[in-house]
């Protein structure tokens, strides 16, 4: 009887694929081999969207940038179009910083060692930019006093990323490595939360955007045979971005 079960389990019973969860740094060396060539990845394009919109509002021009998080330079083509002084990458991984290497040689490059940039002096930049990229960072605090430290007292601030609603509720940021399902460690910061840190460092709030996922983004899910998780999360919000700004005293 026990064999016989067995048996038809195997034969009758489908099983989700284990998904494999990793660190920021080993998981995007593996995604770096295709993460430019993601045709139809929902967060990819939220993010250009949401990116590209608030972008137009940030100052970029003549100065000095530092893009946390940067990966392979998505975002690199629209800010050296707006012409900044520096514009230099930060990423934990070296599979990342080489493929924006391969895209842009004389591209100016920080491998990330620690969330506190030891090595980086007070002051030292105008604006940072960072997208999808702080959900990653174990301790916030600690990163948020960072990123005030080596920005200049009149400075800016943009980040984007998938949003803590989402995440707290199982949502994964997901990809396919050698048919294995690859997830990324991701921490829980409530938007409130970074905006109250950086408020502490005397930033305040300019805008706040959030996108939910809503009808238009039901062929995503369609398209990877996962109409069950978009019915799950249809109504969350799924991407935010918000724009900071400080004044010098």
């Amino acid at each position: 009887m026990i064999a016989a079960l067995k048996n038809y389990l195997k034969n009758h019973v489908s099983v989700a694929p284990a998904v494999i969860e990793k660190g920021s740094a080993e998981a995007y060396d593996l995604w770096a081999e295709n993460y430019d060539s993601q045709p139809g990845n929902l967060m990819i394009d939220l993010d250009e969207q949401l990116f590209t919109g608030m972008l137009n509002d940030l100052s970029v021009t003549n100065k000095q940038v530092a893009d946390i998080g940067c990966g392979s330079g998505r975002h690199w083509a629209k800010l050296f179009n707006k012409q900044p002084l520096s514009l230099t990458g930060f990423d934990v991984s070296e599979g990342m910083l080489n493929k924006l290497k391969e895209k842009y040689p004389q591209a100016n490059v920080r491998h990330i060692a620690d969330d506190l940039f030891s090595d980086v002096p007070d002051g030292s930049f105008d604006t940072i930019v960072s997208t999808l990229t702080v959900a990653h960072i174990e301790d916030i605090e600690a990163a948020m006093h960072a990123w005030s430290r080596v920005l200049k007292p009149d400075a800016e601030v943009l980040i984007t990323d998938f949003h803590p609603h989402i995440l707290a509720y199982g949502g994964k940021r997901t990809f396919k490595h050698h048919q294995k399902s690859i997830a990324v460690k991701n921490y829980v910061h409530p938007v409130y939360s970074i905006v109250e840190l950086l408020q502490e460092y005397g930033f305040h709030l300019i805008a706040k955007n959030e996108l939910v996922i809503d009808e238009t983004m039901r062929h995503y899910y369609e398209a990877q045979n996962a109409l069950p998780v978009y019915e799950k999360y249809k109504g969350f919000q799924v991407i935010y971005g918000i724009h900071l700004k400080r004044h010098a005293a």
